[in-house]
């Protein structure tokens, strides 16, 4: 009879393993919001509001694939020692 092997799932993710990545986005942010204060003057504000608006949308998949892949990379599965 065989016997089952357990696991114990460890992950040693950091703060400063995504702290770059959290500074693009605030800088994403940033420009679409100075781009949409800089429309907001012209004479048709909705397109400030749709500018700002689909940069967030479009960019919002890239940050959660870097979050999500920089995550997965730091679980690890290790087997339990049995004493």
């Amino acid at each position: 009879m065989t016997q089952e092997t357990s696991y114990t799932v460890h992950c040693d993710l950091t703060f400063g393993d995504i702290y770059l990545q959290v500074l693009a986005w605030m800088a994403v942010i940033f420009v679409s919001l100075a781009a949409g204060l800089g429309l907001m003057g012209s004479s048709k504000p909705l397109f400030a509001l749709v500018g700002v608006g689909l940069i967030l949308v479009l960019s919002l998949p890239f940050l959660l694939f870097a979050f999500v892949t920089t995550l997965l990379n730091h679980i690890q599965l290790a087997p339990r020692k049995t004493d």
